[in-house]
This record gives C-alpha cells, structure tokens and sequence, in this order.
C-alpha cells in the first residue's frame, strides 16, 4: 500500500529517516571534532595562530582610547593657548602705560601693538624721560607710513621687545622694555618722601634752591630748556624748593636732578632729567669757575 504524502510517518519511517547514512554520518564527524578538540586544542592553537600572525596589523589594547583621549586633551590645550592669547592681546590694546604693556605679556607671547598706540603711549612719558627708550626725531621717521609697518610685541623674561617691522617683513628697529627699568621710568614723575641727604648718589652735590636758580639763569637762554628738560612736573608740585642735588652718574647722555620740596612739615625729593653737557656748564658756574 502506497503512503500519501499528507498521511501521517509510521514508526519504521521514523527510524530510517533518522537512521540514514546522512544522520549518522554527522553524528560521528561531530562527535570526532569535539573530542579532537578537547583531546588536542587545536581549535585554541589555530585561532592563537592567527592572533600571532596578524598581530603587527591590529592596534594595542586601549590606543582607540588613548588616541581619543590624547585628541581630547590637545583640544583643550588649544582653546587654553587661545583664550590666553586673547586675553593678552586685549590686556595689551587697553595698556595705558609702558608699565602696564609690559605686565600683560608673558614670555613666548607675542601680540601686534598698533603705530597710534604706541605713540600715545610715548605722549603719555615726560619728555627727558621718553627720549631714554627712543629720541623723539627718530620716532617720527619710523612712525612715517612709509617706513614702519606694524610694531611686534614679544614677551620676555625681563619685560618686552618691541620690534618695528617695515611693509618688507624687515626689522628695522627694536627697544627692550625691561620690567626694572621701565618701572623706575614710570614712577620717576611721583616724589619720594625724605630728604636729598638721605640718597648717597647726591652727596657733595646738594645745593641750596637760590643758588641753584641763580646759577641756572646765569647760563644762556638756549641752554637753559636742556637743563630744564621737564619743568612741568616741577610746576605741578606743592610746597617750596628747599634744594636741589646733581646725580654723580650720568645715563644716556643724562643726568638726573634732584629737587627737594618743603610742605607741612614734610619733605620730598622729585628727580627729573637734565641734559649731561648742560649740568657740566651749570657745575662750572656753581663752582666759581665762570
């Protein structure tokens, strides 16, 4: 009797369909792998193999994270130096003196310094004072349009440099700021408090203030502005001029004078610039010797 397809599988179908050469087969190929594997791992050995062989292709464990770290951290470094750099180029714009340009640069840090405020800057200086970092003829030459292009500010470990750079990427002139220095020029238009004896550098050069002016007006009237080179800031003190003392060094061509004022009870010394070849004619005179 011939089985239709929709009838149901009789017992004996069951077990030579499971029974067949195919199933059998696979049982033992399936068994055999799995004892050879335990038997002999060579399934770990194979696979160990191929790690080995390809291991120079493959990146070390964590160099995604630590690429990805380091990416990170360097973006972080970037916006630092940036917003550092901002900070200092705006400190700079705003800087209303040498001192505080020279406070708002760090060193390795660098910012363009605009030719008008540079200018404004040197205007804000007593004039004997201005002409220690660059005389004033000079200056006018290298502010010309044609001449200087722009003004590169550097910082340094001692204070700034200030290179002029020509429309040719040229240097073609340069003034070192130095934060001592700079910080004397600064103060040297306030008095001190004390008296001219007090300061060594003046003594055995102290004069009383009438024959100081007495021997001054003596000179001839061109002489006069040379020694006199910043005599605003005398007019703008308070009190009486007990005296007045002659420096015993020169500096760049310069001498500073000491004049010593007198008001309520108390004394102050204000030191202002003279030319060198001007105190040598005054000195003549205070001597006896014209």
């Amino acid at each position: 009797m011939m089985q239709k397809w929709y009838d149901p599988f009789s017992a004996g179908e069951w077990a030579r369909r499971t029974f067949s050469f195919f199933n059998l087969g696979l049982l033992i190929f399936t068994v055999a792998f799995g004892v050879s594997e335990f038997r002999f791992d060579w399934c770990e050995k194979l696979v160990g193999s191929y790690l080995l062989a390809t291991n120079d292709q493959r990146p070390e464990t964590g160099a995604l994270w630590e690429t990805g770290r380091q990416t990170s951290n360097a973006h972080k470094s970037l916006n630092r130096i940036i917003t550092q750099r901002e900070d200092s180029r705006r400190s700079v714009h705003n800087a209303d003196s040498f001192y505080h340009l020279v406070e708002s640069l760090g060193p390795g840090e660098w910012v363009t310094l605009e030719k008008e405020h540079f200018k404004r800057l040197y205007l804000s200086l007593a004039p004997g004072i201005g002409r220690q970092l660059i005389d004033p003829s000079h200056l006018v030459w290298l502010l010309s349009k044609n001449m200087t292009d722009r003004i590169f500010c550097e910082g340094m470990t001692e204070g700034v440099t200030l290179y002029f750079i020509d429309s040719r990427n040229r240097v073609i002139h340069q003034i070192d700021l130095k934060k001592n220095t700079i910080g004397e020029i600064q103060s040297r238009d306030e008095p001190v408090q004390g008296r001219l004896t007090e300061i060594g550098a003046f003594s055995g050069r102290i004069y009383p203030a009438e024959k100081f002016f007495e021997a001054m007006l003596k000179l001839p009237p061109e002489i006069i502005p040379e020694l006199m080179v910043d005599p605003e800031l005398l007019l703008k003190q308070e009190g009486t001029i007990q005296a007045v003392g002659i420096w015993n060094e020169a500096d760049g061509g310069y001498i500073k004078l000491g004049f010593e004022f007198f008001l309520r009870g108390e004394n102050k010394v204000l030191m202002i610039q003279a030319r060198e070849w001007a105190v040598w004619q005054l000195s003549l005179i205070l001597k006896g010797e014209q």
